[in-house]
């Protein structure tokens, strides 16, 4: 039997990721290691693993592949409704 098992947590609606997406943080990964990949608009060398899974996540966007919709940072949200909060308190 050589067919492929999904994984249980992932029960509902296939593949969060995509194959393609797939390949393309393996290949970001894969130039992060020799030393070639770089980064956007300043051109630097990237050094760090995370920088590179998401320049391959967002190369894999732009081309359409299926990749989840990036992290909304909760910092945000929570700031404003705390300075919601310190504001009527002093009415």
């Amino acid at each position: 039997m050589a067919t492929k098992k999904s994984s249980s947590h992932q029960s509902s609606g296939g593949r969060k990721y995509s194959p393609k997406a797939g390949k393309k943080v393996e290949r970001a990964m894969r130039e992060k290691k020799s030393g070639t990949l770089k980064s956007g608009r300043s051109g630097k060398k990237v050094t760090s693993k995370k920088q590179a899974i998401a320049i391959g996540l967002s190369e894999a966007r732009k081309s359409g592949a299926k990749v989840p919709a990036k992290k909304s940072s909760a910092k945000k949200t929570s700031s404003k409704k705390s300075s919601a909060k310190k504001a009527s308190k002093k009415k």
